[in-house]
């Protein structure tokens, strides 16, 4: 498949809201519950607020996939059989539920683990929308497993507890290494169910057949051409066009970025209880997962590619 930035940068972005926001309210149960110190108001503020910023964003890169952005309200319209109608809804909600738990604490509101608990529901729900989006595409053998779902939950956790480790080494330092052992160990899961995606895509072989994709039965039928030399439709928006060396450039660019890099980065930033060393873990873990996605996207191959996607 052809990755779109839009989606993209929509899936990471709000990813990583989400898991920041569940860091937040994570932190504020275990204070609750005397299991740790109340940080500050101002770090679960800023930390609301930055989730917001990071959902805005991803939900403002979304238009950028539409064709007539004007329309984009019509999306919600199939919301009783449509993962992408469930999404739209979930994500406008998931956002309103930060803004209020930010506000409640701003205003030092005796309701703020309320509003976070629901706030972590709507975040949970909206995982489950997206990846099921993807997850459900039977044909498409490299998403539709349970593994989509998980790395999508686990990603987004990684990079939102990746940034609440910084914000708290800046805001609340008596809790930042708890975030950190959090942050790490959902990195070291994260990397282990998408290498184990990885082997599972490596063993897949497509059900369809030159034979399938041209209606053409024989056991000799051998395609020389495509049919055409002109763009179109079909190979702009399933096929990424990269050869077989930049895909796996691009993996284990990913695989270090997303992962490798910013677990030193978190151990070293344990140690010295650097705010700076923690930012620099989750600017590093959210490129690497701009790659991680970019690969996602194209590593699906598309049926229709049998025929299309080779010239003569």
């Amino acid at each position: 498949m052809k990755p779109a930035f839009s989606v993209v940068f929509l899936t990471t972005l709000s990813g990583a809201a989400q898991g920041l926001l569940i860091a937040l309210v994570g932190v504020e149960l275990f204070a609750k519950l005397g299991l740790t110190g109340l940080p500050s108001q101002m770090f679960f503020v800023i930390g609301a607020a930055l989730s917001v910023v990071l959902g805005a964003l991803g939900l403002i890169a979304s238009f950028f996939h539409l064709g007539h952005p004007e329309r984009a309200w019509r999306a919600i319209a199939m919301w009783r059989t449509s993962w992408l109608s469930r999404e739209c809804l979930c994500l406008p909600a998931f956002l309103a539920c930060v803004a209020l738990y930010g506000i409640a604490h701003w205003l030092g509101t005796p309701w703020s683990l309320a509003i976070g608990m629901i706030g972590a529901i709507a975040s949970a729900a909206l995982f489950v929308c997206t990846a099921m989006i993807y997850a459900c595409l039977r044909f498409l053998q490299e998403w539709a497993t349970p593994l989509t779902m998980v790395n999508f939950v686990l990603l987004g956790c990684a990079s939102g507890f990746t940034l609440a480790t910084a914000c708290a080494a800046w805001l609340a330092p008596s809790v930042a290494a708890g975030l950190a052992a959090c942050a790490c160990t959902l990195t070291l899961a994260g990397c282990a169910t998408r290498v184990a995606a990885l082997k599972r895509n490596a063993r897949l072989r497509p059900k369809s057949t030159v034979q399938s994709a041209t209606g053409i039965e024989g056991p000799n039928v051998v395609q020389k051409s495509r049919g055409f030399t002109a763009g179109a439709f079909n190979l702009r928006e399933f096929f990424h066009g990269r050869s077989t060396q930049a895909i796996a450039r691009i993996k284990w660019t990913f695989l270090v970025g997303a992962f490798g890099v910013p677990f030193v980065l978190m151990l070293l930033g344990i140690g010295a209880q650097s705010a700076a060393l923690f930012g620099l873990a989750f600017v590093t873990q959210y490129l690497g997962l701009v790659a991680e996605r970019w690969f996602f996207f194209a590593e699906a191959r598309h049926p229709q590619n049998i025929y299309y996607a080779r010239a003569s």
